[in-house]
């Protein structure tokens, strides 16, 4: 038995210094917590490593490096500029020149930095395709791939900014494309990689150099038709026309044949969380929480991912950016937390209290440590010290509550966690794929009533045993909100509904022209007049 001293760092209230940033934060006082207890331990922890070496690793790693899983990037913008999050003004933590409360509010202009950062880092990702590919060394299974991941990199740009280069060549330039004809440049790479000239119920996939075998590191047959269903979903938001038809084929066809099966009952992982003092921590996730998990690796759900890993494949940093300082204690974290981002109340109420993706996918109430004791805010106004995880947040800026929000745990944490961690990030996953059909089926007959199949069973699998009897698009969307919440689809799934531009907590209506993007105006500065700026900015 020994004494374990607990170090509370605290950023902002104590004395009138600097206060700290969402990534610097800055020590202005400590209190040293004596507790008598075991020191914790922690076994050896297999988080799957950083994927495959190969001669396709270089482009596949940029997966990692395209802010898909990390702050200020890809993930960010998507997420934070939907009814899911936000990233609040605490008092002078996390203003960051209002950039996150602009995009909260969709005020967001040309000038702001993450959008500039995530353009630039998809053209990095797409530049190391081109690169892989202009090698002439892969063979027709490896080149098949690298198209399909520049065909997904130009998915999300297409997503985001409409109005892209479609650059081939290293070194090359070229001019800016109409949205419909990137969305057209997509088709053809992910149709090319699969060897078909259309996706249709009877279409023979036996010549496409992309193999059936299940990696979810690497591309195949069903991770390519997964990026079509997303594709086709948002056809008529990208084109103008609808296609239906196609996602739910597509989806369809990787449910039916694919080995991939949703990760439910007795589909378990041990729960690395666990604190051995704390009784009501669970020795098992199962189900839709073991999907997500740090030991997630082997998952049946998955279909294609990122592999993260905390030592090997960094870029991954949930907890640092949603937990609050004093939750180091709980998971005994090696480096303090930011407290930045926290789910919105009304997305929070939207779970009904026995879904199973309520627990999962949100941290609540109050917080204890590794030995089942409370946590205390040290730094906290007035007599409330207790670090207790409230619902409801007070206000988006300037002074927001600490501990207000229900804090992100979908891709759920581990003892002796550092900042990067080891979750795979799902980039196609079978729970996605039914939803995709139950919609694009629903849609294409304009009968929302038959998504209910495929949505009763996502439903089933979150131990919602009352089966739905009716449904509209609005209970769809929000069916779909809650299974796919973190996981980036959010905001197309706001725009094809129709939704985006509504009114929701701190956020007026905008305007349509927010449904993309602006082109970063750095980029038209360099773009030597190839660039123009979207339309409404």
């Amino acid at each position: 038995m020994k004494n374990i001293y607990k170090l509370f760092l605290m950023c902002g209230a104590l004395v009138a210094i600097s206060a700290c940033t969402d990534l610097e934060e800055t020590l202005v006082g400590e209190v040293d917590a004596p507790f008598n207890g075991e020191e914790p331990t922690f076994g050896t922890f297999d988080g799957g490593g950083s994927g495959p070496s190969d001669a396709v690793s270089s482009a596949y790693n940029q997966l990692r490096e395209s802010g898909s899983a990390n702050h200020g990037g890809y993930w960010s913008v998507q997420s934070v500029s939907t009814d899911e999050m936000a990233v609040t003004q605490k008092g002078g933590d996390w203003y960051d020149g209002g950039i996150w409360i602009d995009m909260h509010r969709h005020t967001y202009g040309p000038g702001n930095g993450p959008v500039n950062d995530t353009w630039g880092a998809q053209y990095s990702a797409i530049g190391a395709c081109n690169t892989a590919l202009a090698a002439g060394t892969l063979d027709d299974n490896q080149t098949a791939q690298v198209r399909a991941l520049r065909a997904f990199f130009y998915l999300r740009l297409l997503d985001l900014y409409g109005r892209v280069k479609i650059v081939t060549t290293p070194g090359e330039d070229a001019p800016q494309a109409t949205r419909a004809a990137v969305f057209n440049f997509v088709e053809s790479e992910l149709l090319g990689a699969l060897g078909v000239a259309a996706i249709t119920p009877t279409m023979d996939l036996s010549a496409s150099p992309l193999t059936t075998a299940p990696d979810p590191y690497r591309i195949n047959q069903y991770a390519a038709l997964g990026l079509l269903a997303k594709l086709y979903l948002n056809a008529e938001v990208y084109a103008g026309t609808p296609r239906y038809t196609e996602a739910a084929t597509a989806a369809g066809y990787v449910i039916d044949n694919g080995s991939y099966v949703l990760c439910d009952t007795g589909c378990s992982v041990p729960n690395v969380a666990q604190r051995p003092s704390v009784e009501s921590d669970p020795d098992e996730l199962e189900g839709y929480a073991a999907v997500f998990a740090p030991n997630n690796q082997n998952n049946p759900e998955i279909i294609w991912s990122i592999a993260y890993d905390n030592v090997t494949g960094a870029n991954m940093n949930f907890a640092q950016m949603t937990l609050h300082y004093s939750s180091q204690f709980t998971w005994n974290l090696q480096n303090q937390p930011w407290n930045g981002y926290s789910a919105l109340e009304d997305f929070y109420n939207s779970y009904d209290d026995t879904d199973e993706r309520k627990t999962a996918n949100f941290i609540v109430g109050a917080q204890s440590d590794y030995e089942g004791s409370v946590i205390l805010d040290y730094a906290a106004t007035g007599d409330d010290l207790e670090l207790n995880y409230s619902t409801d947040i007070n206000e988006l800026e300037p002074n927001a509550s600490r501990k207000g929000g229900a804090r992100l745990g979908k891709f759920s944490f581990r003892q002796g966690q550092r900042d990067n961690m080891d979750n795979d990030f799902p980039i196609v996953r079978l729970g996605d794929l039914y939803l995709i059909r139950a919609e694009g089926i629903a849609r294409a007959a304009g009968a929302w009533s038959l998504a209910l199949p495929d949505v009763n069973t996502i439903r089933a699998r979150a131990g919602l045993t009352d089966a739905l009897g009716s449904l509209t698009a609005e209970e769809f969307l929000a069916e779909r909100g809650r299974e796919m919440f973190m996981e980036v689809t959010r905001r197309s799934d706001l725009i094809r509904f129709g939704k985006y531009n509504d009114a929701w907590w701190e956020k007026p209506t905008s305007a349509a022209s927010k449904n993309v993007f602006p082109i970063p105006q750095e980029q038209i500065d360099a773009s030597n007049g190839t660039l123009t700026q979207n339309p409404g900015y």
